[in-house]
């Protein structure tokens, strides 16, 4: 099968891209040691959806190592590398995506990941699942199971398995706390900032910064901000984690009074209109709109748009809508997310125990095939803990830090045996 990418000749530049990485990333580096001895993936054929760039790239190599058949695509239009996706193609993966992809292009992209018959599908967000259970349900006897990285990814798969309609096993990746504590707390911080920082070249520090969402990520996000010298504004639906963000040190109120204060408003919900034509009027002049959430319906672009009586370009990936008042209204990276449209993603590091998680849940699903419960409305699986913790135990050995054990008395204490 042809890969489907549109400048092959940068592959040497994305190929410096993934050493970068790979240099920085020793839980992968010892599961690509461990899976070409053993080969956990022989003979099957993994579809992989997760933003195409250098530590996806790593991560796809490692599960070939393990004898995987590689099927790439990217999980946001506007977050694939083009030069990394050349790279991945020249090490012989398939690959079908590129950057700035039209929807239909997207779409079609899946669609040839999918149309090869996977055996275990790796997800970001759900559209592969999604697409699978609508257009290639007849491809779904091959599969053995699948792995969401994300929180919205998960959330449509908690509806699909409520329903009764998800047709085969998935891991919540997201769920581990390897993943969730580190990856959207830290890593969604600090990558966030960087593409704000990066396209805009503003300062933080003495603006109002109004996250929305005080999730994982949105904590990140705060603290991040407040580190920047920010004063930071939270906006909340859940009451107890409203209260959080209150003792973090941080002021609460609704979005309808956060929009007047903003100067930078950062969404990390997971929900769709977050922020809408009422907030935008009354926004002042200047103030910056991003979006951290998976999708790109948490600000109300196209609500902004058709209340603009101007919209330009402002900034490389950003663009200026002027309203009938006179403000101008900036969005970044189209409201797609900040921290890939307009970045690199999160750290090497941080990624490092994402992608362990992902690649070992992988490797566990293959190997307890028959004893994973394929019972309707019992599909959604918890990453075992002992994945979690051997993750856990693997970087802090990395890190050179060493824990204490309990004793057999210790043990017998907490535990009564």
């Amino acid at each position: 099968m042809a890969s489907e990418i549109r400048i092959p000749e940068l592959w040497q530049d994305g190929r410096l891209k993934i050493d970068w990485v790979k240099h920085h990333m020793p839980l992968l580096n010892g599961l690509e040691e461990e899976f070409r001895k053993t080969l956990p993936f022989k003979g099957l054929k993994i579809a992989l959806s997760v933003h195409l760039e250098a530590k996806t790239a790593y991560l796809c190599e490692v599960l070939a190592a393990g004898g995987a058949e590689m099927y790439v695509t990217g999980s946001n239009p506007l977050s694939t590398q083009d030069d990394v996706a050349a790279a991945l193609v020249h090490a012989g993966l398939n690959v079908f995506a590129w950057y700035d992809a039209t929807p239909q292009e997207y779409e079609e992209h899946i669609r040839r990941v999918l149309e090869v018959g996977p055996n275990v599908i790796i997800d970001d967000g759900g559209d592969l699942v999604n697409l699978m259970h609508t257009e290639y349900r007849h491809l779904i006897p091959n599969v053995i199971g699948g792995c969401e990285e994300t929180t919205t990814g998960i959330l449509r798969l908690v509806q699909l398995n409520k329903a009764k309609a998800l047709q085969f096993p998935m891991m919540l990746v997201n769920n581990a706390d390897c993943k969730h504590l580190f990856d959207n707390r830290y890593g969604t911080g600090q990558s966030v900032w960087d593409g704000i920082n990066r396209t805009t070249n503003l300062i933080v520090a003495g603006k109002n910064v109004v996250v929305a969402g005080y999730g994982w990520c949105g904590k990140g996000v705060a603290m991040r901000a407040k580190g920047l010298g920010a004063e930071v504004i939270v906006t909340e639906v859940d009451p107890i984690k409203a209260m959080e963000a209150v003792m973090d040190g941080f002021k609460v109120m609704k979005m309808e009074q956060a929009a007047e204060l903003g100067d930078i408003f950062v969404t990390v919900t997971g929900c769709d209109g977050v922020i809408i034509r009422e907030h935008f009027l009354k926004m002042k002049d200047g103030a910056i709109c991003c979006n951290a959430g998976h999708f790109d319906c948490e600000v109300d672009v196209a609500g902004l748009r058709e209340i603009a009586v101007e919209v330009k370009p402002a900034r490389k990936n950003i663009i200026g809508y002027k309203l009938a008042n006179g403000n101008r209204i900036y969005v970044i990276a189209e409201g797609r997310l900040v921290n890939l449209a307009a970045g690199d993603g999160h750290p090497a590091e941080i990624m490092d125990m994402s992608f362990a998680i992902q690649a070992l849940s992988a490797k566990y699903l293959v190997e307890n095939r028959d004893k994973v419960s394929r019972e309707p409305g019992c599909m959604v699986n918890d990453v075992p803990l002992e994945i979690d913790q051997e993750v856990a135990r693997r970087k802090l050995t990395y890190w050179g830090c060493e824990i204490d054990t309990l004793t057999p008395e210790q043990h017998k204490y907490l535990y009564g045996e």
